[in-house]
């Protein structure tokens, strides 16, 4: 048994008094960093536009999104990461060491040198092959370190539950490639699920709808967009947003107006299938935790927490009280940031096991 981190001699452990320690949810959509000392400082899309021939990189984060469908055939624009794993390795360690350096920029005479000790949130689900990637990626960006902790463990400390009591926390974890379920007791994961049935898939449902009721091709940015403003899972009253795209008939341009009850409709069948693995995770959960989770309630973490009316149809479903927690997009990171500060609670909590 060992963990992910790297072996460091004196020097690396000298620089590292001069660098800051990160935490870093490294997630399929956004990517956001957290400094020790400082919070939240960057909050960027996992997107990455480079040179298809050269491989030269030519812009990382907002700037690589804006890109999407727009760029020329010289250039590709990707998204380093899916399903919340590791697509495209040396996409990914230019992301992370464009934001190791972003981070340690400093306006003083005294220059920061970028070899932090780095924490990593990283989906339950993977296996033994992508954590290394993740961790090689991070050592290759720069890191000193590179601790991997679960990300329902991260989401939870980030919302603030006690999660190294003997009770039972419900977490659910709605990012953009995976849906992280899990049961928390005792600072470990008791019952979890990792599903990859997330924003990504919502997406790419609201894609398919508007492409069958209005043969009307949307981009993926447009999409997101979409149920960003107006993503809806229970009847209310109508919102509207227009959209345009290409008619497949004509090839033309044309604009469509969209309604929230079409967006439910479209989504209907993706937050059926995340709400089936919280019931049938709620079914494995042993009594004496799902007694503690039914007076605590759910907690939802992530992105897809925000779609409107998501807390209540889990709630319909499960017959438990259900609730989002603060600021939920940071949840992650925050828990990170947490155990930045604390290395007893990082030794507890962070993987040692697979290689």
């Amino acid at each position: 048994m060992r963990n992910f981190v790297k072996f460091v001699n004196p020097i690396d452990r000298f620089l590292g008094l001069f660098s800051h320690d990160i935490g870093i949810d490294l997630g399929t959509a956004n990517t956001l960093v957290y400094v020790r000392g400082k919070g939240i400082v960057i909050r960027e899309p996992s997107a990455v536009a480079r040179h298809k021939k050269t491989k030269e990189i030519l812009a990382i984060g907002t700037s690589a999104k804006k890109m999407y469908g727009r760029a020329p055939a010289t250039i590709e624009t990707i998204r380093p990461l899916r399903d919340g794993v590791i697509a495209d390795f040396d996409a990914t360690a230019a992301m992370l060491k464009h934001y190791i350096q972003k981070v340690h920029e400093s306006g003083t005479i005294m220059p920061k040198i970028p070899r932090p000790r780095v924490i990593i949130g990283i989906p339950s689900g993977v296996t033994d092959v992508e954590r290394r990637a993740v961790a090689d990626a991070a050592l290759d960006a720069g890191a000193r370190e590179a601790h991997l902790i679960e990300e329902p463990l991260a989401a939870a400390i980030g919302a603030k539950l006690p999660i190294e009591g003997p009770e039972g926390n419900f977490i659910v974890d709605i990012g953009g490639g995976t849906s992280e379920i899990a049961v928390i007791s005792l600072g470990g994961i008791v019952i979890g699920r990792s599903v990859r049935v997330a924003g990504d898939e919502m997406d790419e449902a609201i894609i398919n709808y508007v492409r069958l009721k209005y043969s009307l091709l949307l981009g993926q940015p447009t999409a997101e967009a979409v149920k960003i403003g107006i993503g809806s899972v229970i009847p209310a009253k109508d919102k509207f947003t227009v959209v345009r795209g290409r008619d497949l008939e004509t090839g033309l341009p044309k604009s469509v107006k969209l309604t929230s009850s079409e967006i439910q409709e479209a989504l209907s069948t993706i937050i059926q299938e995340i709400v089936a693995n919280i019931v049938d995770t709620l079914e494995e959960t042993p009594p004496e935790l799902t007694s503690d989770i039914m007076e605590k309630g759910i907690t939802l973490a992530g992105g897809g927490s925000l779609i409107g009316g998501i807390d209540k149809v889990i709630s319909e479903a499960t017959k438990m009280p259900v609730w989002v927690a603060e600021d939920p997009l940071t949840c992650v990171v925050r828990g990170c940031g947490v155990c930045l500060e604390d290395n007893g609670l990082l030794k507890k909590i962070r993987i040692t096991k697979g290689l």
